[in-house]
């Protein structure tokens, strides 16, 4: 159940590419001292990203731990944007392995 947000956000992103609405999501994983900064980072920098681009809207970022180890753990970002364009999403698709 906890996955149903991870498909809609997959199999409707290009539907709402056609009104005007971005949607993403992604996961890493990082040591557990790194959660916070990541978790807080990743969002912080998708919001400049999309004001530096224009949106009307500020986006939607949130993110949960997905899977635990003893070395850290795997976060499981989603992201939407009301009134985005096609550049705001192809930064979020193109950095998204660069965190």
């Amino acid at each position: 159940r906890g996955y149903l947000l991870t498909f809609v956000v997959a199999y409707l992103r290009d539907l709402g590419m056609d009104y005007s609405v971005v949607a993403e999501s992604f996961e890493t994983s990082v040591p557990w001292d790194r959660v916070v900064d990541l978790c807080r980072n990743v969002k912080e920098r998708i919001r400049r990203e999309c004001e530096a681009r224009g949106t009307r809207f500020p986006p939607f970022v949130s993110c949960r731990v997905t899977q635990t180890y003893d070395s850290g753990a795997c976060i499981y970002f989603y992201g939407d944007q009301l009134q985005g364009n096609r550049e705001s999403h192809r930064f979020v698709r193109s950095n998204r392995k660069n965190r």
